[in-house]
């Protein structure tokens, strides 16, 4: 019972502790050059994660289907959604970054409710003007150097745009992953393959229901490399040299090894696994609590001044979250 929950919970930790790797790590070799090594290191996990669970580096007997909804998750929610929150972090840093995250959870609910016919009750829209006016309370200002009483942002625009880009395209693409996971259940049901089964050819004979969404994880992780890589390619100047240059860069080499362990492989497989116990927005709402988990290791360890209102706004947040799917 609330094993789901349980696992989203998890998700949250692992979430917090890959956006601190991800925000020293960015910064110092750029986004796409960071989400490019992530991604190959991911992949490389996942690879030998399914030979250990399904007795094949591939994921075995997903069709045409599931490839096709897992390949567009790994697109909106890697591709788009990781570059965009790399970016936000060398904006504005992991902590606000993680508190735009909040927006996932709306996100899910909504388009959980048109793809998946997900029930979302009339008091998410109370739980969407909640999150926002958090979000609002954070990021917001009274006053300029003039004296005027006028409202601003307090943080720069760019990263506030790539960091609510981040979240939209993460609570989407969790809800195109459940899609994929879906039919993906059906292809295995088709060959006759219960989730309580277990691969016999495999090293650890763990159930299908839990190595299946490490098989999806390494969809997504294959797009995410190819998306990332061309990029780097094609958008910035001298990628090679860009790339030669981050893997010589032994500090940024281990905060990728860290995101990569507890983003892409542990924590992405595992939000994979929990929409599989429970609802894409009951799911969205717990790994939300990021943004509240992060506050104090982000003022420890880069030196941060964080004000109550931050926090509160934080908390207002998260709230509004909890709000959108009761």
């Amino acid at each position: 019972m609330f094993l789901g929950e349980l696992i989203s919970i998890f998700v949250a930790l692992s979430w917090t502790a890959t956006a601190l790797f991800a925000e020293v790590g960015s910064k110092r070799m750029g986004a796409l050059s960071f989400n490019t090594i992530r991604m190959a290191l991911s992949l490389l996990f996942l690879v030998h994660t399914l030979w250990l669970v399904m007795g094949v580096p591939y994921p075995r007997y997903a069709d045409g289907s599931t490839w096709g909804w897992l390949l567009l998750s790994g697109v909106v929610g890697y591709v788009i959604g990781d570059y965009c929150l790399m970016q936000g972090y060398i904006h504005i840093g992991s902590r606000f970054g993680q508190l735009f995250m909040t927006l996932s959870a709306p996100t899910a609910a909504i388009t959980g409710r048109i793809f998946l016919g997900e029930q979302m009750h009339p008091v998410a829209i109370l739980g969407m003007v909640v999150t926002l006016s958090g979000i609002a309370m954070s990021i917001l200002s009274k006053g300029d150097d003039t004296g005027h009483h006028v409202i601003r942002f307090k943080l720069p625009a760019k990263g506030i745009f790539y960091a609510a880009m981040a979240g939209i395209c993460q609570g989407f693409g969790l809800v195109l992953s459940k899609m994929g996971l879906q039919h993906y259940d059906t292809a295995l049901a088709a060959m006759g393959i219960s989730p309580n089964a277990v691969f016999e050819d495999a090293v650890l004979h763990l159930p299908v229901s839990i190595s299946v969404p490490f098989a999806a994880t390494t969809i997504r992780a294959y797009i995410g490399l190819i998306g990332f890589f061309l990029s780097l390619m094609l958008f910035s100047k001298d990628g090679l040299t860009k790339l030669h240059s981050a893997v010589r860069d032994s500090k940024a080499m281990w905060c990728v090894l860290g995101s990569t362990i507890f983003g892409p492989f542990i924590g992405v497989s595992a939000s994979l696994l929990a929409t599989q116990y429970t609802a894409a927005g009951i799911a969205q709402t717990l790994f939300a609590l990021t943004p509240i988990l992060i506050i104090a290791p982000a003022a420890i360890l880069f030196h941060q001044k964080v004000t109550l209102r931050e926090v509160i706004g934080a908390i207002i947040s998260v709230v509004g979250v909890c709000l959108f799917f009761i």
